[in-house]
């Protein structure tokens, strides 16, 4: 026989609240070199000014400590079923940031998982056979417009070495929908709705947020934010 055990919230506070904040996880985000997990916009702006978790104190990196954070889906998901109406005030809250700013919400919008047309399936065929970055792995991305203020790409499917970065994205970008490869920083570049650090490389975004998905590595871009 089964018993059931009814444990109160605030005996797991300890285990699902953030250090820095001391709220609920939002967006839950772990630092892989430690494994000490915080709120993401919490750990973001810590890690503007220092290279060291806030818990443990021990150096993430010296130079770019936000390549080695991730979003922790399982954390966030048992936050939301723990937490009453957490979930739905959070998405609330969300929805009036970007309705704010003329801007859709990512969560909101509807997920095309189907390549757009079998000309662009061709495409894509003829790139993989090409060796354009000498002998550097390859990846497939597919760069999507979240934002009725940018254009979309004519051709959203592209081949590149997985050394380039989200910087290199975003100049491509801007160079193509902004007319000028030097307003790069007006430009946001997201996968799964989370907002990607300049200095990742396509290598490590596939790695850490598409990992067990099929490619191509969807991503999708929007005017630049404020947070």
């Amino acid at each position: 026989m089964i018993m059931e055990r009814k444990i109160k919230l605030k005996t797991l506070n300890s285990h699902i609240t953030c250090k820095i904040c001391r709220g609920y996880f939002i967006d839950a985000s772990t630092v892989t070199e430690c494994l000490h997990t915080f709120c993401k916009s919490c750990l973001v702006k810590h890690l503007e000014e220092n290279n060291t978790c806030p818990t443990c104190g021990n150096v993430i990196h010296q130079s770019h400590p936000l390549q080695y954070i991730s979003f922790d889906r399982t954390m966030q998901d048992i936050v939301y079923k723990l937490v009453p109406n957490l979930q739905d005030d959070e998405m609330k809250r969300e929805r009036e940031f970007y309705k704010t700013r003329n801007l859709p919400c990512p969560k909101d919008l509807p997920q095309n998982h189907e390549l757009e047309e079998s000309g662009a399936e061709k495409a894509n065929e003829a790139h993989a056979e090409s060796d354009y970055h000498r002998q550097d792995e390859q990846v497939n991305v597919c760069l999507e417009c979240i934002s009725n203020n940018l254009k979309n790409l004519k051709r959203r499917f592209i081949r590149c070495s997985s050394q380039a970065t989200i910087t290199h994205l975003k100049k491509f970008v801007a160079k193509k929908v902004l007319n000028g490869m030097d307003k790069y920083r007006e430009v946001d570049i997201l996968c799964n709705d989370e907002l990607l650090g300049k200095d990742h490389t396509l290598k490590f975004v596939y790695v850490t947020r598409w990992r067990f998905r099929d490619p191509p590595l969807r991503l999708q871009y929007r005017p630049r934010i404020e947070l």
